[in-house]
């Protein structure tokens, strides 16, 4: 069973969402908390929630897509507070596009800060968590990182490509006394379809029904979410599953790994399709 009380525990994307509802579930549980973000203002009211209900602090404006900069941030965290005990690489972006039109440069953005980011934030605190001989880290795909989705070829990259690379680690790390998570998050009410890189070609109003269409899809909230995820850490959860949307759809695709498609999008594409066959269902 992994300890946060005491424990000093980083975690990216803390601003917002999933990032900023675990860093307060992990001051209520006693850690001392380093916020990462590029989103400053996001930054300021996480701690600002934290102070307020008790707990410990402190921010870092880091971009996770830069490897110098991660590499920097974690030589910050081993001089302030002799290292870290539990690393929660949870930020992330969306792009939406049909892969003809999916340009390299937006692919390599999402990347960068997708998978990229995991991969710095992982290697960057490896060789303390080492030192001390046990610790946690935590990389966050997605139900994406599950089972693919039309106009997502981005998204899914990158989070199968996590889901990868953290499954390789966990094996790696078994026997040295650090445990290895991945979480597989469903459809968590944040805005990160809202956010979400659009082709310039797409209409606003096809925007605004792919954001409708996740924020449907989306059942469970951040709060919920970090609950699960502490409960995952502090039980060595290997695999994390958070949702009975992500659960399901976990299902599906093992029973029918070529054919689910045929099933959830029934000839549409995009998140809408899950939220038009949900409605058909119920």
């Amino acid at each position: 069973m992994t300890e946060i009380r005491g424990k000093t525990a980083v975690i990216t994307g803390a601003a917002s969402g999933i990032g900023r509802a675990t860093a307060l579930a992990l001051a209520r549980e006693g850690a001392r908390v380093a916020a990462v973000d590029v989103d400053r203002e996001g930054l300021a009211e996480t701690a600002a929630q934290i102070a307020r209900a008790g707990g410990q602090v402190s921010t870092y404006l880091v971009d996770v897509a830069s490897r110098d900069a991660v590499h920097a941030f974690a030589q910050e965290i081993e001089s302030a507070f002799g290292g870290a005990d539990i690393v929660i690489n949870n930020a992330g972006v969306a792009q939406v596009a049909r892969v003809e039109e999916l340009s390299f440069e937006d692919f390599e953005w999402l990347m960068n800060i997708d998978f990229w980011g995991v991969v710095y934030g992982t290697k960057a605190f490896l060789p303390q968590l080492r030192a001390k001989g046990e610790g946690h880290i935590v990389n966050v795909s997605s139900v994406f990182g599950l089972f693919a989705v039309p106009t997502q070829a981005a998204y899914n990259s990158a989070k199968f490509a996590v889901r990868g690379f953290t499954e390789a680690l966990r094996h790696e790390m078994r026997g040295s006394g650090i445990v290895v998570s991945c979480v597989h998050p469903g459809g968590i009410k944040t805005n990160i379809m809202r956010n979400a890189r659009f082709l310039q070609s797409v209409q606003q109003t096809v925007r605004e029904e792919a954001a409708t269409g996740f924020d449907r899809l989306a059942r469970t909230t951040p709060e919920r979410a970090a609950d699960v995820i502490i409960s995952g850490i502090r039980k060595n959860k290997g695999r994390i599953l958070i949702g009975t949307d992500a659960k399901i759809l976990d299902i599906i695709q093992r029973l029918m790994p070529a054919s689910y498609g045929s099933i959830l999008f029934r000839g549409r594409t995009g998140i809408g399709a899950l939220t038009e066959n949900e409605a058909a269902e119920r």
